[in-house]
C-alpha cells in the first residue's frame, strides 16, 4: 500500500509540467497583469481595462532602457500614463509587483485629486490611484531584465493622476 502511494505521488509529480502546460513565473504575462488590474477595479465598481499592444510596445522600449541604465526613472516623452516597478531578478511573480501599487490602496482616501491620501504623501498611493483612475481604459505592460534586477513599465490610457479629478 505505501509502495503504491509512492509511485502514484512520485507519478504525478513527473506529470505536473504537462498538467500545468509549463506554467512558470511570467507564462501569460499580459493576461495576468490585466487580470491583477482588472481585479481591483471590478471590485471598486470601475470598468475594467483592455489590453493595448502599442502601450505594451511602448513599455517593453522603456522597460530595456530602465534595465541597460539600471535606474528607475518615468519616461519624459509620453502621454500615457505610467507605473514602475524593480525588483531582484526571478524572485517575484507579476502579481506580486503589480501588488506592491495594490498595497498603497491603504493610505488612498477618497477624494478629489491630488488630495486622495490620508497620510497627504501622494508618492504613497499614486500607483494605486492610476491602476484604478475611472476614465482609463487600456493598459499595456512589460518586463525587462538585466541580471540583477527586473523592471516592470505599464502604461495607461487615458492617463491618470490628473489634478482637480476624481480617481474612482
Amino acid at each position: 500500500m505505501r509502495k503504491s502511494r509512492l509511485l502514484c505521488t512520485l507519478a504525478l509529480a513527473a506529470a505536473m509540467p504537462c498538467l500545468t502546460g509549463g506554467i512558470d513565473r511570467t507564462s501569460a504575462l499580459d493576461a495576468r497583469l490585466l487580470a491583477a488590474h482588472n481585479r481591483e477595479r471590478a471590485g471598486l465598481g470601475v470598468p475594467v481595462l483592455g489590453w493595448d499592444a502599442g502601450l505594451a510596445q511602448d513599455a517593453k522600449a522603456w522597460a530595456a532602457q530602465l534595465a541597460r541604465s539600471g535606474q528607475l526613472a518615468h519616461a519624459s516623452n509620453t502621454d500615457s500614463g505610467e507605473n514602475l516597478w524593480a525588483g531582484t531578478s526571478g524572485r517575484y511573480a507579476p502579481e506580486e509587483m503589480v501588488g506592491l501599487w495594490l498595497a498603497e490602496k491603504a493610505d488612498f482616501r477618497p477624494g478629489i485629486f491630488p488630495n486622495v491620501s490620508k497620510s497627504r504623501n501622494l508618492a504613497a498611493v499614486g500607483h494605486y490611484t492610476q491602476m484604478v483612475w475611472r476614465t482609463t481604459e487600456r493598459v499595456g505592460c512589460a518586463i525587462a531584465d538585466n541580471g540583477r534586477e527586473e523592471f516592470l513599465v505599464c502604461r495607461y490610457a487615458r492617463a491618470g493622476n490628473v489634478i482637480g479629478e476624481r480617481p474612482i
